[in-house]
């Protein structure tokens, strides 16, 4: 089994993984989908066919945020489910961060949005309980990939660096140290240049060869 901890996002090259002004009719922001050409638009590239397997590959948990997880801010109001239909892409538990309980969301395929109203920590545990031992996956949006980066859970980051300026929006890494990451593996197409960074060895880090 696969008990890593994974991420995996789509940038532009200004560092946002989102546009501004996200909203019902525009949920990656302006622009944003600009971001998801690369396995959106058939057929597909070799190299972006690869690296949509990547982030498509099963997980036992997921965490994401609230944005991430629909338009509605503030308080729950209407019936929402997610952008994915009734079967979402997941097929396990999803930990959704929110400030405003509500309760847990059985769709089918066997993906359960749990909302958790404790902070990343709270999420990141129950995640990693449901998952057995197969991994979870940080799903995103920004602000919750920062947690996760600032908490030092991230084993693996996969980004899709893709040669668009979205100008504003959703900032990657903003406010996050350095998470101690080397290439593994880099490939590209005409629409994007797939990066997979593994976490150093502590022994490869320079700030533990010191003394």
């Amino acid at each position: 089994m696969d008990a890593t901890t994974t991420c995996h996002m789509s940038i532009s090259l200004d560092g946002y993984v989102a546009g501004p002004d996200q909203s019902l009719e525009h949920p990656l922001g302006r622009g944003g989908i600009e971001l998801h050409r690369w396995h959106l638009d058939e057929p597909l590239n070799d190299a972006d066919r690869r690296a949509r397997d990547l982030l498509l590959r099963p997980r036992g948990a997921y965490v994401m945020g609230r944005n991430m997880f629909g338009p509605i801010r503030g308080s729950w109001q209407e019936d929402w489910r997610g952008w994915w239909g009734e079967e979402p892409p997941y097929h396990a538990p999803v930990f959704v961060l929110t400030h405003f309980e509500h309760d847990p969301i059985e769709m089918a395929g066997g993906t359960t949005f749990h909302f958790v109203t404790d902070g990343f920590d709270a999420a990141f545990a129950r995640a990693s309980e449901a998952a057995g031992g197969r991994g979870v996956d940080i799903a995103g949006g920004a602000s919750t990939v920062r947690q996760a980066l600032n908490a030092g859970v991230v084993d693996e980051l996969a980004l899709d660096l893709v040669p668009v300026l979205l100008g504003a929006g959703e900032r990657l890494f903003d406010g996050v140290p350095d998470p101690g990451f080397e290439p593994a593996e880099v490939i590209h197409s005409p629409l994007a240049t797939h990066v997979r960074y593994v976490r150093r060895r502590a022994a490869d880090r320079p700030g533990d060869r010191l003394g």
